[in-house]
């Protein structure tokens, strides 16, 4: 809730492990919310949240910033979220996700809208998470880093709860879409992109 406005109202959502749900639609700020509900960052104000006792969640925020902070190296600042500190091992995490070479060096207050992008997902690798949240990834990345987003999202053997603008991501990852309207209601349906667009439209913002 929000100035006394429900954002999300009567929801329901269990997430299954086979899940790659896009939560779809203009309400960005509801599908924020909702991740956020989901990690654990926001209490709803009604109901509750419940987790298995084998979830392992990590959570992509779409702001990402105050990771930043410190003026240390990027594979020191990955190296301080990897209970293995041997640098071929850290570094290999760097490599998957296209850095190379001196790269590693730079400082991470300096790095580039896309890098920072890109470090967060090498951390999210590290966490070797079973549910994974991503409001919306491809901010700041180029072609190469998205497609090879787009092929991890699509090998990854756990649940992923996800909002982009991309629209053949959405078509090529998710088997399930959630659509958050104004008025707090939601569509929940197991189609694809493109079923859904032609069968209920997007409502407009």
């Amino acid at each position: 809730m929000e100035d006394g406005k429900t954002i999300i109202k009567d929801l329901t959502l269990t997430i299954r492990p086979i899940d790659k749900i896009a939560l779809i639609g203009n309400n960005s700020k509801a599908n924020t919310c909702l991740l956020d509900i989901i990690s654990g960052k926001l209490l709803p104000t009604k109901g509750k949240v419940s987790y298995g006792s084998t979830v392992n969640l990590s959570y992509f925020e779409k702001n990402n910033d105050y990771y930043f902070k410190e003026d240390i190296s990027l594979y020191e600042w990955l190296r301080n979220f990897s209970t293995n500190k041997e640098e071929t091992f850290v570094r290999g995490f760097l490599g998957r996700m296209l850095f190379s070479g001196d790269e590693s060096l730079k400082s991470v207050k300096v790095l580039s809208g896309g890098e920072k992008v890109r470090s967060m997902l090498a951390k999210i690798m590290l966490e070797k998470p079973n549910v994974l949240l991503l409001n919306e990834p491809t901010n700041h990345l180029d072609i190469e880093s998205i497609t090879s987003l787009n092929e991890g999202m699509n090998k990854y053997k756990g649940a992923i709860v996800f909002t982009t603008y991309d629209q053949e991501l959405i078509e090529s990852v998710s088997n399930r879409l959630i659509e958050i309207r104004k008025d707090g209601s939601h569509m929940d349906r197991q189609i694809t992109y493109d079923e859904y667009i032609e069968k209920y439209g997007l409502e407009e913002e």
